[in-house]
């Protein structure tokens, strides 16, 4: 008689020392809500700083302030008898989505949701990802990198950048710490912001276009590319209350040329490949308008540039992200394809 296998034990695993902490749990609440609980135990971890705490009594809906937590043991993530099959990293920022955690899980043997030590790492550094990407044919906007120390003056800026331009955390994410500078005065202001949330930061060009984004993931059986997402908001760009307090219309598939929506989805699995990316990313990108073509681009479609905003290797998994919006619009269910990604199925 075939034996009943036992559920495994699933932890996501949230939290994290960046300013995106608070976005990292509703995260966790999201996967929480999204995973199949007729074939998984399903638990949540918060990690922040020195303090590992496992919440034993996390149900849906239930807020986290009202759980009951326990002190993990690091020497191999386990809460007192408990032992976990797999975790879900949903950590934006340090230490889940620039590798560190992946390092940890790797020298104790848990498998993971998302991409290895060195993706993770090179990817939550926008400047390295980008100019790596670069070299093998995408198109980036011209950008200076300062590290921390590092003065720039307000001359060179203009000079090499131009205003207005983007100032911005090399390090973070959800915006914070980002500037859209449109005049000199805004640029020192504008750097000190960016360094308070990483110890680099990006000067960037102004890439002038249509926002979009697409989420891709693989597994052992399959390969799926996500319909594209169109961002529109009428704030000066996708900041914060427009990624989170509705300042936004997400429009999934997105009105562009059927070329074009193809184009973005065979360059994100492409860089997906590239990067040796593992469970789900999104890659974001603005598409400027060209008025002449350039047989030499073939970034360029449907009369646009695809040009490289950056690589999320830890996409947010809140009910309303972009990446569950994907998925329904593709007509899949979100609880197959982390059952999927779990599995490597």
């Amino acid at each position: 008689m075939h034996k009943e296998q036992a559920m495994k034990n699933i932890v996501i695993i949230a939290g994290g020392d960046s300013s995106e902490y608070g976005v990292s749990l509703r995260s966790a609440a999201g996967l929480y809500s999204f995973m199949d609980k007729t074939r998984y135990q399903v638990f949540i971890a918060c990690l922040h700083g020195q303090e590992w705490k496992l919440a034993t009594d996390y149900s849906e809906g239930k807020e986290f302030d009202g759980c009951h937590w326990v002190d993990i043991d690091k020497n191999g993530f386990t809460a007192g008898d408990l032992r976990f099959d797999f975790a879900y990293i949903t950590i934006h920022g340090t230490p889940g989505e620039n590798g560190v955690l992946q390092g940890y899980l790797d020298l104790i043997g848990m498998p993971y949701s998302c991409c290895g030590v060195l993706a993770a790492a090179m990817t939550f550094d926008k400047y390295t990802c980008n100019h790596y990407l670069h070299a093998f044919g995408l198109n980036i906007a011209k950008s200076i990198l300062l590290r921390e120390g590092d003065s720039i003056t307000d001359e060179r800026v203009e000079k090499e950048i131009g205003l207005p331009c983007f100032i911005k955390s090399n390090v973070g994410g959800s915006s914070f710490g980002c500037t859209k500078v449109k005049t000199r005065e805004q640029i020192q202001p504008a750097i000190q912001a960016a360094y308070a949330e990483g110890n680099e930061v990006i000067i960037e060009r102004l890439m002038s276009g249509r926002e979009v984004t697409c989420g891709v993931y693989k597994t052992s059986k399959r390969a799926v590319a996500f319909p594209v997402t169109e961002v529109v908001t009428s704030n000066e760009f996708f900041d914060y209350d427009a990624k989170y307090n509705g300042q936004v219309d997400e429009i999934t598939p997105a009105p562009i040329p059927a070329g074009l929506f193809r184009a973005i989805q065979d360059l994100t699995m492409h860089i997906y490949d590239i990067m040796g990316c593992r469970g789900i990313i999104r890659t974001d990108y603005i598409l400027e308008p060209v008025s002449e073509p350039d047989n030499a681009d073939k970034h360029i479609v449907d009369g646009y540039k695809i040009m490289l905003l950056e690589v999320n290797t830890t996409p947010g998994m809140t009910a309303t992200s972009f990446i569950p919006q994907q998925v329904r619009a593709a007509g899949l269910d979100i609880k197959d394809v982390l059952t999927h990604i779990i599995e490597n199925d």
